[in-house]
């Protein structure tokens, strides 16, 4: 009895090995087909590869996400060509589960990842704006720098200390930064007082003359000259003008020769620019203090 149960087992074995390999043969020429498919796509996603890149060199500077864009594009046309050959191999139903389990398998990997791939979404978006790329001095955050490097998780800023300062992409899409590189030219400030006793019309002329010899202005650009109020010990005033300015380094370089020629125009005019002087006076019974100006 027990010969018999093996023999039939034995039998059962190579009977189900017959089917499978009945089954082979019959689908052979679909099986290769598929392979020569698969294959093929695969060839078709290295060629797309080396297009998109020479596109992308145009448009994205930054290396890591260049190459980013590239390999998802290749994976995506080799996934193309897989489900494709399962189609041919009639595993339609294999097809339908391994969509639905990715379907299931992004899905965790995206609530677990979710800070993560909000990040590498805004590192492809920030790799298409021209308003931000490499070597821009940028302010954001409470950070001011340039961009030395931007790649899928966030963006790297030298501050004028020589430090460095790691931004996640996602703050930079969601907070406003001020991108000096952008225009070539800005507006500097530059603010004074002079004495009450000064021709004020004179000064106005003065410093105008000298700022637009100093700064020549172009086109539609001017200098403005206007007094802001009464001080302490002087009136104020702020004078506005155009400058190549594409750095903080710059606005820093314009204002601080605006004030040396400012100085050099006032000391040759007379013009009294005045600080404050404090007066101790001692008397018999009290010491007073008495703020004047120079």
């Amino acid at each position: 009895m027990e010969d018999f149960n093996l023999q039939e087992s034995i039998k059962g074995i190579w009977d189900k090995l017959g089917g499978w390999l009945d089954s082979l043969i019959l689908n052979l020429p679909n099986f290769i087909l598929a392979v020569l498919v698969f294959i093929l796509f695969i060839i078709i996603a290295k060629y797309i590869g080396r297009i998109f890149e020479r596109i992308t060199r145009k448009h994205i500077k930054q290396d890591s996400i260049r190459l980013m864009v590239v390999k998802v594009i290749k994976a995506i046309v080799i996934l193309i060509g897989f489900f494709i050959a399962l189609g041919l191999l009639n595993l339609d139903k294999v097809l339908t589960s391994v969509l639905a389990g990715a379907g299931v398998v992004g899905l965790a990997i995206g609530l677990a990842l979710q800070g993560t791939l909000n990040n590498t979404f805004s590192g492809l978006i920030l790799s298409f704006l021209p308003e931000l790329q490499i070597g821009d001095w940028v302010e954001t955050n409470g950070f001011a720098g340039t961009v030395t490097e931007i790649n899928l998780r966030n963006i790297v800023i030298k501050q004028s200390d020589n430090n460095y300062v790691v931004i996640p992409n996602a703050k930079i899409i969601e907070e406003p930064f001020k991108n000096f590189s952008r225009t070539p030219r800005s507006r500097i400030f530059v603010s004074c007082g002079v004495g009450y006793e000064s021709d004020l019309e004179m000064v106005r002329d003065l410093t105008l003359q000298v700022i637009k010899d100093k700064f020549p202005q172009r086109g539609n650009e001017e200098v403005e000259f206007l007094y802001e109020g009464f001080g302490d010990s002087s009136i104020n005033y702020v004078v506005r003008f155009w400058a190549d300015v594409t750095k903080n380094r710059d606005i820093i370089g314009a204002r601080h020769e605006a004030i040396i020629a400012i100085k050099k125009a006032y000391d040759e005019k007379g013009v009294n620019i005045p600080f404050p002087i404090r007066t101790l006076d001692f008397s018999k019974n009290q010491l007073s203090i008495k703020n004047k100006s120079d």
